[in-house]
């Protein structure tokens, strides 16, 4: 995150600006100087909110609360981001049909959550022969979970295990059971 630079009182470089004060209501548009001696005289500091805008956007506005609340403000939007993470389940070619079950309905709670899903097949000595029944349990997950995720990456053997990756599908039916909600 990149500390944002705010230009104050005597270092504004425009000739006219446009003040709005500590509330947000606009002021109106003033030569720097004149709205440099308002600040003053409100014992506060101008400060350059929109450099950008024509004419720039300055506030009047004590400094120290101004960062202040633009430290609060970043705070709650990174609060709300959330965080997308890598799950998981592991699998191996000759496994009980409950015991797939159960980690399909794993997946499927992962997927729910928001969150993207690594299945993994794992295989152990003379299994590395029957490689074919680790892209079956593969496409029957695949299957499954069909209706709450998207083929991120296609299967593909890391040494001695299967792996895809799923992410959740946006709109799908985790949306329509997050609005029942």
């Amino acid at each position: 995150m990149t500390k944002k630079f705010y230009r104050l009182n005597q270092y504004i470089t425009a000739p006219k600006v446009r003040v709005v004060d500590e509330r947000g209501k606009q002021i109106g548009i003033f030569p720097k100087d004149l709205a440099i001696k308002k600040a003053q005289e409100a014992k506060a500091d101008l400060v350059e909110v929109a450099p950008n805008a024509k004419p720039p956007v300055c506030k009047i506005i004590d400094f120290k609360k101004f960062k202040y609340l633009e430290a609060k403000k970043q705070q709650k939007e990174k609060k709300k981001s959330k965080k997308v993470e890598i799950k998981e389940v592991r699998l191996t070619p000759f496994m009980a049909k409950n015991d797939f079950a159960f980690r399909l309905r794993r997946a499927e709670e992962f997927l729910k959550e928001g969150n993207k899903i690594k299945i993994t097949v794992r295989f152990h000595g003379r299994q590395m022969e029957k490689k074919e029944f680790g892209y079956e349990l593969i496409a029957k997950a695949k299957e499954n979970l069909s209706p709450y995720a998207q083929i991120e990456t296609e299967p593909k053997f890391v040494g001695n295990q299967l792996e895809i990756l799923l992410s959740p599908i946006q709109g799908g039916k985790n949306a329509q059971q997050k609005n029942e909600n």
